[in-house]
């Protein structure tokens, strides 16, 4: 593994990728994209629950590496954004539950790698934004749709013309990131909020994500016949056997099945 990118084992079950260019602000280079996609390959095949995706130095990511991205031709500018299209796909589609510990400024790429994510928990008083239009492009690593879909058309519209960063704070009420914490706390939030979703049932969560993400996009009564049709792969399952018996013994359960 390149060390651009470094795999972390917190402990069962939860892992942390990091993103290692701290004196390019993590920018999402050609090796980058390559050594990113090989990690969360290698997580996934860990049976991993929950990932974290995290930053080195001061910035969570500044975007696509513009300063690699000059000096290409038209393929390779091509093909440099598919390789971060990939990456953010493949996070969202993911089976594990991910989510982005923005410590700093999240921009470009490096914001629709975050929206690629479940959750997004960030520091107080960074800068998010996709900041696209400034150099004549706009988001093409799913951040057009991706960004509307969480916050609403209008002030998606708002922030990808203008092209100017948000703080934490106003991403929080609009609903772009779950929490603000304090910077000095953000490390020790995640982890905490990590190994609380490590101790829940995988084909659980599994089940959580799919319904939700599918079913959003489709019309109610649609989503709620495959809602009812999942239903029995959980009812039938060993962990909810478990859930059931630690409730009555009132402890807290021990879930072991993992996705198939």
């Amino acid at each position: 593994m390149s060390s651009e990118i470094v795999v972390k084992n917190l402990g069962e079950h939860v892992y942390e990728i990091w993103m290692n260019r701290p004196d390019r602000m993590n920018a999402l280079g050609k090796e980058t994209v390559i050594e990113f996609r090989l990690a969360i390959r290698d997580v996934a095949r860990r049976n991993a629950r929950v990932v974290l995706i995290r930053g080195s130095g001061r910035g969570f990511c500044a975007g696509a590496d513009l300063k690699q991205r000059a000096e290409m031709n038209f393929y390779e500018r091509l093909d440099h954004n598919a390789g971060i299209n990939d990456v953010v796909n493949a996070i969202a589609e993911a089976r594990f539950v991910s989510i982005a510990v923005m410590n700093g400024v999240a921009l470009g790429g490096g914001l629709e790698l975050a929206m690629g994510c479940d959750l997004r928990f960030a520091a107080s008083g960074i800068s998010l934004g996709l900041t696209e239009s400034r150099v004549g492009a706009f988001p093409g690593a799913g951040g057009t749709q991706r960004l509307p879909r969480l916050v609403g058309v209008s002030r998606a519209l708002q922030m990808m013309l203008s092209g100017e960063p948000v703080s934490s704070e106003y991403a929080l009420s609009i609903g772009l990131v779950n929490e603000v914490i304090e910077q000095d706390q953000l490390e020790a939030r995640a982890h905490e909020f990590a190994n609380l979703l490590a101790g829940r049932s995988a084909p659980a969560m599994d089940q959580i994500k799919r319904l939700v993400y599918r079913g959003i996009e489709r019309p109610l009564e649609d989503a709620l016949r495959m809602e009812r049709a999942a239903l029995p792969s959980i009812l039938g399952s060993a962990d909810y056997a478990e859930g059931l018996a630690a409730f009555a013994e009132k402890r807290p359960p021990t879930f072991t099945s993992v996705v198939e």
